[in-house]
């Protein structure tokens, strides 16, 4: 693809992002797709060879970076429920798997493969989520997990999104992989693995 073509997928995805924000913020999250400096820090650590799932793929700013790692199309697994943005991901990405579905519906959509991915990356508003969603979500992520698979989620607070008895309880440690200031707005970025 031209990088005038790019450009002009990129101003559409844009378009069809905003439409999408206004129609419906809390599904959203953001007001703007991830920047750039966003999307490495979400692609850290990952390999060629890995199985990954990304929760709430959006425009796919973070799946370019993520493929950018090695990770083959074949295993990178789009899981979004936006159809304005799964028409986008089919178009840009359409060697990757793609999983028209909510994310608390991931152990039951990836019910035949539980416990073999290497890497689960949320783009997720859990800042938005219920308690009680947040628990189901993150109890249904480390059961698609291997047992040396990790959780790479962004927020846009200032404090961890798994606190500390949530973590305890899931028996959980946290990294901090790093701050993209430049971010619309600035995010955090924390893996996730079994301690």
């Amino acid at each position: 693809m031209s990088s005038a073509d790019r450009d002009r997928h990129t101003s559409g995805d844009l378009g069809q992002f905003l439409r999408s924000w206004f129609k419906d913020p809390k599904l959203i999250g953001a007001v703007a797709p991830s920047g750039r400096a966003l999307a490495k820090l979400m692609s850290k650590g990952l390999r060629p060879g890995a199985r990954v799932i990304e929760l709430g793929a959006g425009t796919g700013t973070v799946t370019e970076a993520l493929l950018r790692t090695g990770v083959r199309p074949e295993d990178l697994h789009l899981l979004e429920r936006n159809e304005a943005f799964f028409d986008i991901l089919a178009r840009r990405f359409p060697r990757c798997p793609l999983v028209p579905a909510d994310a608390l519906e991931l152990r039951e959509r990836f019910k035949d493969s539980l416990h073999s991915f290497d890497f689960v990356v949320s783009g997720l508003p859990l800042l938005l989520f219920a308690p009680e969603e947040k628990t189901r979500l993150f109890e249904q992520i480390f059961d698609v997990l291997g047992p040396h698979g990790a959780y790479q989620q962004f927020t846009y607070g200032a404090r961890c999104p798994i606190d500390r008895a949530q973590r305890k309880r899931l028996g959980l440690e946290r990294k901090l992989l790093g701050f993209a200031a430049l971010n619309i707005p600035p995010a955090f970025v924390y893996r996730f693995s079994r301690a």
